[in-house]
């Protein structure tokens, strides 16, 4: 069994250092990596960066992540990255990563994701060039995340998760105004999880959200915003190298 623990959303400043840092060490006892959700910072800054890699850096697991809004809002998305890598945390954009645990191969697409909509309410690549690039965005954003997770079953990674910010389904957002669904996730990822295939899909972004959805190709889907999931983190259990194998929750 894969151990998966995962947060998202967790927002820090200068203030919040060392808030998540001990229960982040008993990771070794109840998980085999750990991923975040995007929004790891309130601005998007170096500071703010630089705090996170404190509470993130000689972690006992792998540490995988990507990006958020908020970290991309002091403009400045490749400085936060590079402090997290000098940390030790994987980043994706658009790429995938491999973690091995016990023998098998646990393989993490991930990408920031964008906004949109979904099936029936959703944004279209017509009309404006602001409301073309908006939607072609997301979609690279998808794209990036379908062949992540297409090179990753070529690496013979027999368990896959997607990782984002935004969301892959609406049902994950309830709680949230409808009015805004269109600001917190897009359909066109989704459809990405269920072209490549995954065992998991994780995302953060919306904080009155539901942790429970599914794609409708029957893919799991949890968000974990920390405001949804009220924890450090959650531990989500995945059989290693059974692509049908049921999703069950931890702690």
């Amino acid at each position: 069994m894969i151990r998966i623990a995962a947060v998202g959303d967790i927002h820090m400043g200068p203030d919040s250092e060392g808030v998540l840092r001990p229960a982040f060490e008993t990771l070794d006892d109840c998980a085999d990596v750990l991923l975040l959700a995007g929004d790891l910072t309130r601005h998007g800054t170096p500071e703010e960066a630089r705090v996170v890699a404190r509470e993130l850096t000689g972690l006992p697991v792998p540490v995988v992540a990507v990006l958020g809004n908020h970290d991309h809002h002091d403009e400045r998305p490749d400085e936060v990255t590079a402090i997290l890598r000098a940390a030790g945390v994987r980043v994706l954009e658009g790429a995938g990563t491999v973690v091995e645990v016990d023998g098998a191969r646990l393989g993490i697409a991930g990408t920031k994701g964008f906004g949109g909509g979904f099936v029936g309410r959703s944004g279209s690549e017509f009309g404006e060039p602001l409301m073309k690039e908006f939607i072609r965005y997301t979609r690279r954003c998808a794209d990036g995340l379908r062949t992540s997770l297409e090179e990753l079953a070529e690496q013979g990674c027999g368990t896959r998760v997607a990782l984002t910010h935004f969301a892959p389904v609406p049902d994950t957002l309830a709680g949230e105004p409808l009015e805004i669904y269109p600001f917190l996730g897009s359909y066109l990822l989704a459809e990405a999880v269920d072209s490549a295939g995954a065992e998991l899909a994780v995302h953060g972004h919306a904080h009155a959200g539901t942790e429970h959805g599914m794609t409708s190709g029957g893919v799991p889907v949890r968000n974990v915003a920390q405001p949804v999931i009220g924890k450090a983190f959650n531990v989500y259990h995945l059989r290693a190298c059974h692509p049908a194998a049921p999703l069950r929750q931890g702690n």
